[in-house]
């Protein structure tokens, strides 16, 4: 299992590698190894040392993904002569803040830090989130490289240089655009996820079905389980990480910042983030709330006669198939959903753009969705 996705944008063009390491090879005994690294978590070092960085490195990462992985990382890195330190930040979701980057940037000017130096992140979305952001305002940007590690993660949040931080009253309002160099994913690290944390990617994965690949879509019908790790053979599991990659790089290589079509990887998004900003980032977590968001979406597009309610019903029961939300959670005040998304950052104009499909495979972005439409929608996915 291993693939090289190209993300070709101008002047910072980088490269996805989705590589598990050969059992027969080791860097220590196979002195061909620097010039084909064979993969993995343990190539680290070997990948990154053909980019010709600065010897200073910092991982970034959360104390139960660093005592997992974080030796391995580093004894990768300092095997090429990396001069390695580490940073590690609370976990979830509510610690994505700008006191937390606060963190990183002490131990970046305690270590000193050079332009030429690099920041690691070794985790998930949010991990990958703050190092990013912090990579990109250290002495005004440094070399970032993300090492993934749910299928959240490697399918979507490494990939295309989105980072940043929440503010009390929405989801990633402080950010900037900020490449990463190099993006490692090693499959076998999906293997110790949580399962709710498998299902919440595979939100993201079948996000990518409904706005951009519909055979991808037909794959993940054609599976008999998608919530956990065992009913995912390695055929079906290099296809959900190839597909989904290389459909983030295709779009992201066309639009770097979202001037246009990077909106369609929105979907979901609108709606769920304000299912998560409002459930506080502790029920609900990222991939759930986009799994609600999708559902909602699904159903304001059939309302608006831009959809067929046969190909919603397929999309909510490939949600439900991958064990995730397809309703609004109770407690949830509508009228409090609909003001928030005023807050939401595709805000444009005053008008708030939803990603809609038109069949599967394919979705356009609109502001012309009324506000009664929404909450009739609203209502009628919440667990009554």
């Amino acid at each position: 299992m291993n693939s090289v996705i190209r993300v070709s944008i101008p002047q910072k063009s980088y490269d996805i590698a989705i590589a598990k390491r050969l059992a027969e090879t080791s860097i220590a005994k196979d002195k061909t190894a620097e010039e084909k690294p064979a993969g993995g978590l343990d190539d680290l070092g070997v990948w990154m040392s053909r980019l010709k960085l600065g010897k200073k490195v910092l991982v970034v990462s959360n104390p139960a993904i660093f005592r997992r992985y974080g030796e391995r990382a580093i004894a990768a890195l300092k095997l090429v002569g990396y001069e390695v330190f580490s940073c590690t930040l609370p976990v979830g979701e509510r610690y994505k803040t700008v006191k937390s980057i606060q963190k990183i940037y002490d131990v970046a000017l305690e270590q000193r830090l050079e332009r030429s130096s690099t920041m690691v992140a070794l985790g998930g979305g949010v991990i990958g989130d703050m190092t990013g952001f912090a990579a990109a305002t250290w002495l005004r940007g440094i070399n970032f490289v993300q090492v993934p590690t749910s299928l959240l993660a490697m399918v979507d949040a490494s990939i295309g240089g989105k980072t940043g931080v929440n503010h009390p009253q929405g989801k990633n309002l402080i950010g900037a655009f900020h490449q990463p160099r190099f993006v490692l994913i090693d499959p076998l690290v999906l293997k110790t996820l949580p399962p709710r944390e498998l299902r919440a990617g595979m939100a993201e994965v079948i996000k990518y079905g409904i706005i951009w690949d519909a055979e991808l879509f037909a794959k993940l019908e054609a599976s008999k389980r998608l919530d956990q790790w065992r009913y995912l053979d390695e055929d079906l599991l290099l296809t959900i990480l190839t597909r989904s990659c290389q459909a983030k790089a295709d779009v992201v290589s066309q639009d770097e910042k979202e001037a246009g079509l990077r909106a369609i990887l929105n979907y979901g998004h609108t709606i769920g983030h304000a299912v998560e900003s409002l459930t506080g980032y502790k029920s609900v977590n990222h991939g759930e709330a986009v799994a609600i968001g999708m559902v909602a979406a699904g159903q304001i597009a059939v309302k608006l006669q831009l959809w067929q309610q046969d190909e919603a019903q397929r999309q909510d029961a490939l949600i439900k198939k991958a064990g995730l939300p397809t309703q609004l959670p109770a407690e949830l005040d509508i009228e409090a959903i609909i003001d928030t998304l005023q807050t939401d950052k595709k805000v444009k104009d005053g008008k708030v753009r939803f990603v809609l499909p038109s069949k599967i495979g394919q979705v356009s972005v609109t502001d012309q969705v009324p506000r009664d439409v929404i909450a009739q929608v609203l209502r009628q996915i919440q667990i009554s």
